[in-house]
């Protein structure tokens, strides 16, 4: 990622509700999963392996809207990026116990 001139998208973070909610589905859960290990911004494509384009769409909008992440467009790649910071300010100690037991169930 150049950084250049790139545009970034992102909202507020929601309520601990509409963070649970965008949580509860097990593709954007994997998706949160990925990108919190990684520990930077990834292409959104490395983020499912098992549903489509479109489909994946809609689960990185409903994650974004959340405000649990963020899109970032440079130089015509898309990029997905966890708001750690930003949702551990708002929602403190939520996001780190959801990671180690979608991480826990992986590797079953």
């Amino acid at each position: 990622m150049a950084n250049t001139a790139a545009t970034v998208e992102s909202f507020p973070v929601g309520s601990v509700q509409d963070v649970l909610a965008a949580l509860q589905d097990p593709v954007r859960l994997e998706m949160v999963r990925r990108l919190a290990n990684a520990g930077t911004a990834q292409r959104c494509g490395a983020l499912y392996d098992t549903i489509n384009k479109s489909t994946a769409t809609h689960h990185l909008k409903t994650l974004r809207e959340a405000g649990l992440t963020e899109r970032i467009v440079d130089e015509g790649q898309v990029y997905a990026r966890l708001r750690r910071t930003e949702v551990d300010t708002e929602l403190p100690g939520l996001l780190d116990p959801i990671i180690a037991a979608a991480n826990r169930a992986h590797t079953k």
